[in-house]
């Protein structure tokens, strides 16, 4: 499966130029962290998925179509929760792809709305 993976990849992102040196791509990715009741209010940490109004349908839309390269994976680029997830960042990382992604061990509805979402 990692081989099928990564040759789909390959031919998606061919178009990218091989990163010839240290520099990554730009790398962006949600995530949040949780409150904490002996914390301040000022200083607790807010979820913009909550605070956004927005319903998880609406911002899995909007992700794809404002990110070149979208990615919902366990664990964030930096430090990728399993082996899949590791490989596709590997392989983008490769092309210097400019990658974009969220955590989806964060919320468990979010991995059900990416799910259900048809681009039309």
């Amino acid at each position: 499966m990692a081989r099928s993976l990564s040759q789909m990849m390959l031919k998606r992102f061919a178009a990218y130029p091989l990163a010839r040196s240290s520099a990554i791509g730009e790398v962006r990715y949600s995530t949040s962290v949780p409150s904490d009741p002996d914390t301040h209010e000022d200083f607790r940490p807010t979820s913009k998925l909550e605070s956004s109004g927005l319903s998880l349908e609406d911002i899995v839309e909007q992700d794809v179509k404002e990110n070149p390269v979208m990615i919902y994976m366990k664990g964030v680029p930096e430090f990728p929760q399993c082996g899949f997830s590791s490989l596709a960042v590997r392989v983008l990382k490769a092309y210097n792809a400019p990658i974009s992604a969220r955590n989806i061990l964060e919320d468990p509805e979010l991995k059900n709305a990416v799910k259900a979402f048809r681009l039309v």
